[in-house]
């Protein structure tokens, strides 16, 4: 086992704090909240401090936020059904546009590898995509309607334009672009409640989700013509769970994150806790991958744990937030 270490914790947000999101050079760590702030953290010396509190975007709580593939920008998703998008120039932020069309909260903002799509998801059960133009405005390009419940969360493929959503209904939906619109081409079934949360692994041809159920699946991409033989149809992709993880958290499981240095999983849990996963060597780590569990930091906050996400340029460095309204920041250490 190794040891989940807290060597920080970031306190400034006045109600809960609901999601972390890295820069892309790992440089900045932004988190939101219930107080309808977003807070930027950056590094000086060896102590993370807030270098910034945008605080005027929204009338509700900002539920997610996300930065853009460049660094520059940063869209917050809100319950005031708006997404935000700010601009970061000579180090200030300032609010580039508000996206405005779904009927009620807007739950989960997240941007494509090519930086010139932003999706958003909601309440109402809509995905939308915007496609940002060469003037920074952003014009919507696809409505897309397939989930039958609130849908929570909204993920990118890291490098193509393929879309993944999960949400209330229990499903996991892919979409992609066809014929100069959006379709979802793919529907995944597996869990037996609410799937808060999904990553793709570094290649993007694996993509973990967890969920209400308190497990964490593991689904992989079989491409047409594979190998395997497992059947495609309309040159498309088929996904199957191939690995469940489960028995490690006691109550809903509301975040994932699959770091792209290490291949480390780490889980975030309505119990408090966060847990750490390694995939084990396995003669078909393919079509029969194995997790084992090599961290576990219980009473990782003192109430629900929202959100965890690791550091893309620092392996063993993980952010948290909770409803308790702190950041922290952790290192995976060997025992």
């Amino acid at each position: 086992m190794q040891t989940l270490k807290e060597f920080q914790t970031l306190t400034g947000h006045s109600d809960r704090a609901w999601c972390v999101s890295w820069s892309p050079s790992g440089t900045l760590l932004a988190s939101c909240g219930g107080d309808k702030t977003i807070r930027i953290w950056g590094k000086e010396g060896d102590k993370w401090v807030c270098k910034s509190i945008l605080a005027d975007g929204h009338t509700r709580t900002i539920r997610s936020v996300s930065w853009s593939p460049c660094g520059q920008y940063l869209a917050a998703a809100s319950f005031d059904a708006t997404t935000s998008v700010w601009s970061r120039k000579a180090g200030e932020f300032e609010c580039l546009a508000t996206l405005e069309g779904h009927e009620n909260e807007v739950k989960c903002t997240a941007w494509a590898c090519t930086g010139n799509l932003l999706a958003t998801c909601s309440r109402d059960k809509s995905v939308w995509i915007w496609e940002v133009t060469a003037d920074e405005e952003f014009e919507c390009a696809s409505v897309m309607s397939t989930h039958t419940q609130d849908v929570k969360h909204v993920k990118w493929h890291p490098c193509k334009e393929i879309l993944a959503s999960c949400g209330y209904d229990d499903t996991i939906r892919i979409f992609r672009e066809q014929a100069d619109d959006w379709e979802c081409c793919t529907t995944l079934k597996g869990h037996e409640s609410t799937v808060w949360s999904i990553d793709f692994d570094k290649s993007g041809s694996r993509l973990a989700s967890c969920s209400a159920d308190s497990t964490v699946k593991i689904w992989q991409e079989y491409e047409p013509g594979n190998s395997e033989g497992v059947v495609t149809t309309d040159n498309i992709s088929t996904w199957k769970c191939v690995c469940t993880i489960g028995g490690y958290h006691e109550r809903a499981i509301y975040d994932i994150s699959w770091s792209q240095l290490s291949g480390l999983l780490a889980t975030a849990s309505g119990d408090d806790t966060i847990c750490v996963y390694k995939e084990s060597p396995s003669p078909d780590s393919k079509n029969q991958p194995q997790f084992e569990l090599v961290a576990r930091a219980r009473g990782a906050h003192s109430q629900d744990v929202n959100s965890t996400e690791w550091s893309p340029t620092e392996e063993g460095l993980l952010a948290s937030c909770s409803d308790d309204g702190i950041v922290k920041l952790w290192k995976l250490e060997q025992d």
